[in-house]
């Protein structure tokens, strides 16, 4: 995992080795780097008097202070990154839940609207078995009351001898309004 840090770049596992090679040749260049480099090896081997012996003058104590400096700045980064790393695996979490109900939403919006399309065809569709069945002239008579959308809409499902002697009976007005609306209802589709 790559640790970045608030001031810096982004430093992976490999640069963070590459680092400390750096920092141990630089050490073991300057006079002093082998005392340093005593001092950390007897701090790491938790032998005290060693320690003590190995810090003669002040230099190598501020680097080990820096260095647990920045030891504790990186810890404090990383609880940072694995805060947030918690926090986003939360919200997408509650994300995903709440993709999964839309769609379930979705889903039953789409059955509800073809259950109310099929009832309000089949609603259509025997209404226009009604008027089909009626007498031509009474169908008619109807007819010319309607709204001319609605009157087109059951003429154009209606077979076409039957609603031909319902046009014949209605009035010419409203049988020339009947037959516009049916007639222009698809003039606007594309026919390529």
């Amino acid at each position: 995992m790559a640790v970045k840090s608030a001031t810096g770049p982004q430093i992976g596992g490999v640069g963070l080795i590459v680092l400390c090679f750096l920092a141990s040749a630089a050490l073991r260049v300057t006079e002093s780097g082998a005392a340093i480099a005593e001092e950390i090896g007897a701090m790491a081997s938790g032998d005290p008097e060693v320690a003590g012996a190995a810090t003669v003058d002040g230099a190598p104590d501020a680097l080990l202070s820096a260095i647990r400096d920045r030891e504790t700045q990186l810890a404090a980064e990383e609880r940072r990154m694995t805060d947030r790393a918690q926090t986003l695996s939360v919200a997408e979490a509650k994300l995903a839940e709440q993709l999964a109900a839309f769609e379930a939403a979705r889903r039953q919006l789409e059955e509800t609207l073809a259950q109310a399309d099929a009832a309000a065809e089949n609603d259509i569709s025997r209404m226009t078995t009604v008027y089909e069945n009626m007498k031509p002239a009474e169908a008619a008579r109807i007819m010319e009351r309607m709204d001319v959308s609605f009157a087109a809409g059951l003429m154009a499902r209606m077979r076409p001898e039957i609603a031909a002697q319902v046009l014949a009976g209605m009035e010419a007005d409203a049988a020339y309004a009947v037959t516009l609306t049916i007639a222009s209802r698809n003039a606007a589709v594309p026919t390529e």
